[in-house]
């Protein structure tokens, strides 16, 4: 019951210092803005704790936050192998390629009427196939190690970034390319002093999805085939061993991994697209 009250005075007291901020001449300041979804997780974890606590639910089912934050530090080196098995090896390997092949494929298209009639359907069609259905082809294809999952993670994020780059490509006004060609301006001229970046924002888009589907590809293809090592070979065996602290543990890697890689490229976008209206608003 102690644990319960403490959660509940903790809510409230979250709760009132998110309307005095919000009330505030403060309330659009960058560290306003990083400091109320801080405060809204760290209410969630305490609830977690008190209602786990509380209600005596078996660590098996689900275990506190505390237990979770205990496997964390004392499986560290665990952890940082799986870390570099599925994310270093196969999803940001995947992601470079991926976007690689997307962006020059992109260009291809944008040259010839007849990929983008052809090319762009079958895009679609493939980014429709479940994950499931394709990680266990491409497992028997590449074989149990690293260079599997990176190549379901180029089938995941190259038509997102695809279909962003061609459709960014046709951003640039028709006034606008009129003028580059009365400057006698080569095809690579008008596409790298004009056309990319207009489109620049729609590839940016295309990158933050990709972000988070090349996690979730690396992590999902594991469960077909892996070496001994790696998030979701990790998450599979510690759930048939009722390891749940464990599983909880690579569930927070992940998470905290996905959210450094997707803040990481807005951060390259706010860099890049400085200029465009979306990346004026909410500075300070």
């Amino acid at each position: 019951m102690i644990w319960l009250g403490f959660a509940l005075i903790f809510w409230c007291a979250a709760t009132l210092v998110n309307v005095r901020l919000a009330g505030s001449a403060y309330n659009d300041t960058r560290l306003v803005r990083i400091f109320v979804p801080l405060l809204f997780g760290a209410t969630l974890l305490v609830l977690w704790e008190a209602l786990v606590r509380h209600f005596d639910v078996s660590p098996v089912i689900l275990p506190p936050p505390s237990l979770v934050a205990r496997t964390f530090v004392s499986s560290t080196e665990t952890l940082w192998i799986d870390f570099q098995q599925t994310v270093v090896k196969g999803a940001l390997s995947g992601y470079v390629i991926g976007m690689v092949a997307a962006f020059l494929t992109a260009i291809a298209i944008d040259r010839s009427t007849f990929l983008t009639r052809g090319l762009l359907p079958i895009g679609n069609f493939v980014a429709a196939l479940p994950i499931v259905g394709i990680a266990p082809i491409l497992v028997s294809w590449f074989g149990f190690d690293w260079h599997s999952k990176a190549a379901v993670v180029v089938v995941m994020v190259f038509f997102p970034i695809l279909v962003n780059c061609v459709q960014g490509l046709k951003e640039a006004e028709a006034m606008q390319r009129d003028l580059m060609r009365t400057y006698a301006a080569s095809y690579l001229q008008t596409l790298f002093k004009l056309r990319l970046p207009a489109a620049m924002p729609f590839v940016f888009n295309g990158l933050k999805i990709a972000t988070t589907l090349a996690l979730i590809g690396a992590i999902v293809a594991e469960y077909f085939g892996s070496p001994t090592r790696g998030m979701g070979f990790r998450i599979s065996t510690g759930v048939g061993s009722l390891s749940i602290d464990l599983v909880w543990a690579e569930i927070a890697v992940a998470a905290l991994v996905g959210s450094a890689f997707y803040g990481a490229v807005s951060l390259m976008e706010r860099s890049v697209t400085f200029w465009h209206p979306s990346q004026r608003g909410g500075r300070s």
